[in-house]
């Protein structure tokens, strides 16, 4: 977990301002017990200001550290801080007037008090319920490339799992595990992000990670939490270490892990053998993240075999925005599958329309595109879990999956739940 110098400067001061500008409304009030009430309140002001130096004085940054305990406290502070801003920002709208010698809104005070309950109430909808409560999206995709053999085949795909925020508990992932191995699944794919910072996240979840069954078996890739360079390291070797044993964990798990590499899935049917070439790149990313992903390396061009060539392809990349800067352009993959947005733990369905503050940093940050005759990237969404999405792979196309964990702030909120995506292959 980052929490660079400026946000823990800012986390202060929006606190400092927020709790004197309440504790001078109070004062203000009419009430008669109002001074015993700005008293109560300075006092829990200045436990909050304590509480919150607390949290950032941590060490998070640790090979024996974690996140677990800043990550929940960070919580509790900004469940409460936000709802605090929110009423602020709404009194001070009430104040306007009065730069024209006119009477305060006070009213408005009302609609912050309101606002900042319907705030509080929802980060804690987000932290006690949401994130617990798994979505599963169903994706039928066409393609006349697409082998007969393959005409029906099922792919699960899951993201961002962030074990480390569950600490030891299972019983999420058991429920996930669960779900997924109930869809009979002929493929799971993991598309990055299994721990928040290092790979001893990984232990307590080891056995219920080796449950997951498909005909075909479990495929990963890397994503840029799991590097390990959230971690102070004391020596590059304790780095490649940690690495290492992230990959050791998941293969005796009997994960297969693609490292900028590909395997052929082979099937048979009426004696003849058909396959598709499943492709793996290492995180590709933009900075500050790590950038390690390669696609020459992962499909080299032989005699036979290229990006271009007219085998089906799939592609698993961390990053959605490889796709957007380089696999649309330089490959006729026919569909990638990314995560790494998580839709930032935040997607409302607004009249029919999807947002995400997650859009402002990424065009492509959850459900299916794909590119249009222009060139453009075209948005088509992603169904709720009752409805299924059919679409034709006929120009390249993306699935951003938008995870099954949590990273930073343990909540999910609005129509941000833990993703399951089930992709069925169709020949067209």
């Amino acid at each position: 977990m980052r929490l660079p110098l400026a946000a823990i400067i800012s986390l202060f001061v929006v606190s400092i301002f927020a709790d004197l500008y309440i504790w001078a409304d109070i004062r203000q009030g009419k009430s008669r017990k109002r001074w015993g009430w700005s008293k109560a309140y300075a006092i829990s002001s200045i436990l909050l200001w304590i509480f919150l130096g607390v949290t950032v004085a941590l060490p998070r940054r640790s090979p024996d550290s974690g996140v677990y305990t800043v990550m929940w406290m960070l919580t509790v502070y900004l469940s409460i801080y936000i709802p605090k801003a929110t009423y602020c920002l709404c009194s001070i709208i009430g104040r306007i007037p009065l730069i024209f010698r006119m009477r305060r809104w006070r009213w408005m005070n009302y609609i912050g008090v309101t606002t900042a309950i319907i705030g509080f109430a929802l980060i804690w909808h987000g932290i006690l319920y949401t994130r617990t409560h798994i979505q599963t999206v169903r994706l039928t995709v066409s393609s006349g490339r697409l082998p007969d053999s393959f005409d029906g085949y099922k792919i699960v795909q899951i993201s961002d799992l962030h074990l480390g925020t569950w600490g030891t508990d299972t019983g999420f992932l058991t429920e996930l595990v669960d779900s997924i191995n109930n869809l009979k699944p002929d493929l799971i794919v993991f598309t990055g992000d299994i721990v928040n910072q290092k790979a001893d996240e990984l232990k307590p979840f080891q056995k219920v990670l080796s449950d997951l069954k498909a005909t075909d078996g479990v495929y990963s890739i890397l994503g840029n939490h799991d590097y390990g360079d959230y971690i102070d390291w004391p020596s590059a070797d304790e780095k490649k270490n940690n690495l290492d044993n992230l990959k050791k964990i998941q293969a005796e798990a009997g994960w297969t892990m693609l490292n900028n590499s590909h395997s052929f899935i082979r099937r048979e049917r009426a004696g003849r053998s058909d396959s598709i070439a499943l492709l793996g790149v290492e995180n590709w990313g933009e900075p500050p993240f790590v950038g390690s992903g390669d696609l020459q390396k992962a499909y080299p061009a032989d005699s036979i075999h290229n990006l271009r060539d007219n085998n089906f392809k799939i592609l698993l990349t961390h990053n959605p925005e490889h796709w957007v800067q380089e696999v649309r352009k330089t490959s006729n993959i026919d569909i990638s599958l990314s995560g790494h947005t998580h839709a930032m733990q935040m997607c409302f369905d607004i009249f029919g329309r999807r947002f995400s503050p997650s859009s402002f940093r990424y065009q492509t940050w959850g459900g299916f595109y794909t590119e249009n005759e222009t060139g453009g990237i075209e948005d088509f969404g992603n169904p709720d879990s009752t409805d299924r999405l059919e679409r034709s792979l006929d120009k390249p196309s993306l699935y951003v999956n938008i995870g099954a964990g949590e990273v930073g702030i343990p909540f999910r909120i609005g129509a941000s739940n833990p993703e399951i995506t089930l992709i069925t292959l169709k020949k067209e």
